[in-house]
């Protein structure tokens, strides 16, 4: 008996947009420079214990990698090397690596020599960096090659401050033709015998993160991704605490609003379905509809939790420049994609 085909997923180019279609067009991405991130952490350096922490500006080169080329400099093994995220490859990013070199020890960091890999700062921690131990990243894009219409530009960014944007994983989430996706189905379906952790763990947090993405589309498409519904989980504003939502008050709606609290869709796992009502309806169908995704995600030992629907795009700017280039400016919390931020704006394609 063959295996089942894969679930139709929606690609995120496909995903609904929640302020309508954008009316300019361009390109991101033709250079670096047009994709600056800057990490912000939730602390200040310790100044003091085991760990080095560095804080690195990378240009055209993956997270990962450069963890390796510490390390390796250092003397030490990969897993010596700690980072609170992810940042994109293409692009020019600062972010802060710490590597456990013990009180002592320690390596030249000023005889560092890769390319692509700037020593910005040098420090002491406690404690080694963890995945998502950060505040969140502000970001600055240029948007190239402009068509279309721009007089409605200036309406729709304070449409986005005021309202938010859907919190849709990015693209990067599915990897490169989503083949994470199709792994994951694999996996799911038995296809996929010897797997790595580390792929693995990719082809999980992809398949989680697409039943996320089409929850959160028809709540788009409903008109009601941004308001709470009786039954919602409403998460709080930088927290993974959430309540059940049974009653619809005016003080609920004004907290809402002031993006003290956001509605919240599922990461899918064991447990109880934490909704009720319409809500879980919905999330309770679109989990059936990628039936051997859910039953797979639980067998991995994976919990439902949750994330928020909405994602507040703070200290948003933007601006044509002389040279005819779209700049963007925005500040977005830890485990947020830009390009959410960017497609209810502009109708981009990366050169990417």
């Amino acid at each position: 008996m063959s295996p089942p085909d894969p679930p139709r997923w929606r690609s995120f180019a496909d995903l609904p947009r929640a302020h309508g279609g954008a009316a300019i067009r361009g390109r991101l991405r033709e250079r670096p420079e047009d994709f600056l991130v800057d990490e912000v952490l939730g602390f200040e350096p310790d100044g003091e214990g085991e760990h080095a922490l560095l804080h690195v500006r990378k240009t055209g080169v993956n997270t990962e990698w450069v963890a390796r080329q510490l390390a390796s400099h250092a003397g030490l093994p990969a897993a010596a090397v700690g980072y609170g995220g992810l940042k994109d490859r293409h692009a020019v990013a600062t972010q802060w690596f710490s590597l456990h070199t013990g009180q002592q020890g320690g390596a030249d960091w000023r005889a560092l020599r890769v390319e692509g890999v700037e020593i910005l700062a040098v420090d002491r921690h406690r404690k080694k960096l963890r995945r998502g131990a950060l505040r969140g990243n502000r970001f600055r894009l240029r948007i190239r090659g402009l068509s279309g219409e721009r007089d409605g530009l200036a309406e729709r960014i304070e449409r986005v401050r005021r309202l938010g944007v859907p919190h849709y994983f990015g693209a990067q989430r599915f990897g490169n033709g989503e083949g994470n996706l199709h792994g994951a189905h694999a996996l799911f379906t038995g296809q996929a015998k010897r797997v790595g952790r580390h792929l693995r763990g990719l082809w999980l947090s992809a398949a989680r993160s697409q039943i996320f993405n089409e929850v959160l589309a028809l709540r788009v498409e409903r008109g009601d991704w941004n308001r709470p519904l009786s039954g919602d989980r409403i998460q709080l504003a930088g927290s993974r605490s959430h309540f059940l939502a049974e009653t619809i008050d005016e003080a609920l709606r004004e907290r809402t609003r002031t993006f003290d609290v956001h509605p919240s869709g599922p990461l899918w796992g064991s447990g109880e379905l934490l909704t009720r009502g319409d809500a879980a309806l919905l999330e309770q169908r679109v989990a059936d509809s990628f039936a051997p995704w859910g039953e797979g995600l639980v067998s991995a030992g994976l919990r439902q939790e949750r994330r928020p629907l909405r994602l507040e795009v703070a200290d948003i700017e933007a601006g044509v420049s002389a040279d005819d280039v779209l700049e963007i400016g925005f500040y977005l919390t830890a485990g947020a994609y830009a390009t959410a931020v960017v497609r209810e704006l502009v109708d981009w394609s990366s050169a990417a």
